[in-house]
């Protein structure tokens, strides 16, 4: 899709309310008037395929124009999905108990596909003596419809199916138990490492790393709260402040006091080993951002992405000489930057 119809086509579905918080949000940030941030975003628009979150995220008001062509907007990404990633396989990553099923080996914990054929027998002999379980509707991103329930909310079986039938189809799973290390950060929430493959033209191997934490939340994703921090790929230590979707910064966490910048990811190797060789499961699927959770054991994956969100990988706070993500890209792929 060129340049200018995507333009119109997110214009067209846009949400004005939204847009009209958010212009609010970036004039205040940038300090720009609203004719000239009305003007730049349009530049940016029609130039960059980016979008005003985009913009908010990347904070392309501080970025020349060779700069600007360095960031993975919304646009450029849907066309890296598009391309390395075929539709008709999708359903393997987009139904979370297809995925658990076939990546089982990786995956690590039990779980128990909650629909219309679950018997609430069935359902209390797979609740029995366990732990807080994790119910997450069969499709879905960014942490929609998740929630918690400790063993006192399961334990009248009937009560329990009786909620699971309100919430429509969904996936019931164990609670994964986090390295200790990754606790001290927050324990609040399972803080995942995102780690993004590519089976490119030119390259395959791992485009990005980030670990997302939580704040507040049980979930670490960054559409509920959460922050991320870059994670080096050689090393496994986070390189940078954590950040949020608001463009907050921590150097600790506002919560525990623990240090990020610095912090070492226990098992990394182990992560990135489990990655590479999950990437190729299905060769269809060639771009795929993985979730990854760190226990005590080693790394397990909570699920994979066929089109990962480009708001995690373009934070400003992780790009402070303003050239982006999007060269990273350039090394698997013949895409360029625009």
């Amino acid at each position: 899709m060129g340049r200018l119809a995507f333009f119109l086509k997110r214009l067209a579905g846009m949400d004005f309310r939204r847009f009209r918080a958010t212009f609010s949000e970036i004039r205040e940030t940038t300090g720009k008037s609203a004719p000239g941030l009305a003007l730049d975003l349009l530049v940016c628009g029609l130039a960059y395929n980016a979008g005003y979150m985009d913009y908010k995220i990347a904070r392309m008001d501080r970025l020349n124009a060779a700069q600007r062509r360095t960031v993975i907007t919304r646009g450029i990404s849907n066309g890296i999905v598009r391309r390395m990633n075929d539709k008709a396989y999708w359903h393997h990553f987009d139904d979370k108990c297809a995925f658990n099923a076939l990546f089982s080996r990786w995956v690590r914990r039990e779980w128990l596909r909650a629909d219309g054929r679950l018997t609430e027998t069935e359902l209390a002999a797979f609740t029995a003596g366990k732990g807080p379980l994790f119910v997450k509707p069969l499709s879905g991103s960014s942490g929609v419809g998740v929630e918690r329930f400790e063993p006192e909310d399961f334990r009248d079986a009937a009560q329990f199916h009786r909620r699971l039938r309100e919430k429509g189809d969904c996936v019931v799973e164990e609670t994964v138990v986090q390295h200790e290390a990754l606790a001290r950060l927050y324990p609040g929430s399972v803080n995942t490492v995102r780690i993004a493959t590519l089976l490119g033209e030119k390259a395959e191997g791992i485009v990005y790393a980030f670990l997302r934490i939580g704040n507040g939340r049980v979930m670490d994703n960054v559409d509920a709260g959460g922050m991320a921090a870059r994670v080096e790929l050689e090393s496994g230590i986070i390189s940078t402040v954590a950040a949020d979707k608001k463009g907050h910064e921590f150097a600790r966490h506002p919560l525990t006091d623990a240090p990020i910048t610095g912090f070492q990811l226990p098992y990394f190797e182990e992560a990135k080993a489990m990655c590479l060789e999950a990437m190729r499961v299905v060769p269809q699927v060639r771009f795929v951002a993985w979730d990854v959770a760190i226990t005590p054991e080693g790394p397990c994956l909570i699920e994979g992405n066929s089109f990962p969100s480009h708001a995690v990988p373009q934070f400003a706070a992780h790009y402070p000489d303003g050239i982006g993500i999007l060269p990273e890209f350039e090394r698997f792929t013949h895409l360029k930057a625009r």
